[in-house]
């Protein structure tokens, strides 16, 4: 088997879950048809099964991995890419598409099969933080506190992050936290502590405009806990690409850190939410991930 195409049928902001799944099953198989590869094709259900799909499919043989789905399925995937060795393929199918988008990445699914299948590869650096892997952004504080809450979401996408973040915001409290970077410590009352590998979260949302998914580091956003009206106004600038130049906001490049609070903290790995200790630890994996881009001249 060259290829294994993982699919979730759950990903995606509305429609019947059977005319998904028949949708996808059927383009990704003429997708391995019409490229000449044998490869096989595969359903995710509940959280952690793309993981262990992935895994399975490595052990039968495969050569190459393809993830169609969100940012939460291309982490799971991702990693048993890493782990072995494997080149792998994304088609966009979930509501923010955050690594995707970075990439730049086709939209539709077709154009996209065939990049994911046979597209030359770009060799990425990935990030860990409480040794758990992360392709894209992973985070503590308010983006972690959020991502909880959109496990319980029916419909997930930039509105339903937008209708559940402003109550949310109005009554989330900071947390103070102690940040070590090399040989630099310093405290801060933060409403979010996110570590970058990519730009943005998804849906054009651009969190820490200089970092650079290839560039061995990389990027510590702290946005301090500003009045709620000043981040209202302020959150503008996720979609301008000029969160930094917020007051207040500090940016530093990492290859190791370390997150300490006052008590369990929650995080996040590409929106999937964790718990972790008073401690986390980050570092970058540099060269990680080889991920199948679309060519320069579009292919011909």
């Amino acid at each position: 088997m060259q290829a294994g195409i993982i699919v979730n049928p759950y990903a995606g902001r509305s429609g019947r879950i059977a005319a998904r799944t028949d949708h996808r099953a059927r383009l990704a198989r003429e997708a391995l048809a019409s490229c000449g590869i044998r490869g096989e094709v595969a359903f995710t259900g509940r959280r952690g099964t793309a993981r262990a799909l992935a895994r399975s499919i490595v052990e039968a043989g495969a050569t190459s991995l393809v993830c169609w789905g969100g940012d939460g399925t291309v982490n799971e995937v991702a990693s048993e890419a890493a782990r072995h060795g494997l080149p792998l393929g994304i088609v966009p199918g979930g509501s923010g598409n955050g690594l995707a988008r970075e990439l730049g990445l086709e939209r539709q699914p077709e154009a996209a099969l065939r990049t994911a299948l046979r597209g030359p590869e770009r060799v990425l650096d990935a990030g860990e933080i409480d040794g758990r892997f992360f392709a894209n952004v992973a985070g503590v504080g308010f983006d972690a506190h959020v991502a909880g809450l959109a496990e319980r979401f029916e419909r997930r996408g930039a509105w339903s992050y937008f209708a559940a973040g402003i109550p949310e915001l109005l009554a989330y409290r900071p947390s103070t936290y102690r940040i070590r970077t090399g040989e630099d410590v310093f405290r801060s009352d933060a409403l979010l502590v996110t570590i970058a590998n990519g730009r943005q979260y998804g849906n054009g949302a651009v969190i820490a405009p200089r970092a650079r998914p290839d560039d061995g580091r990389l990027d510590l956003v702290c946005v301090p806990a500003l009045p709620t009206a000043v981040l209202l106004w302020q959150a503008r600038r996720l979609f301008t690409g000029t969160v930094d130049r917020v007051r207040g906001v500090r940016t530093v490049p990492i290859g190791d850190a370390e997150v300490s609070g006052d008590g369990p903290l929650a995080f996040h790995v590409d929106g999937e939410a964790c718990t972790g200790g008073p401690s986390l630890r980050v570092r970058v994996l540099p060269r990680a991930l080889r991920v199948r881009v679309p060519a320069p001249d579009g292919g011909r």
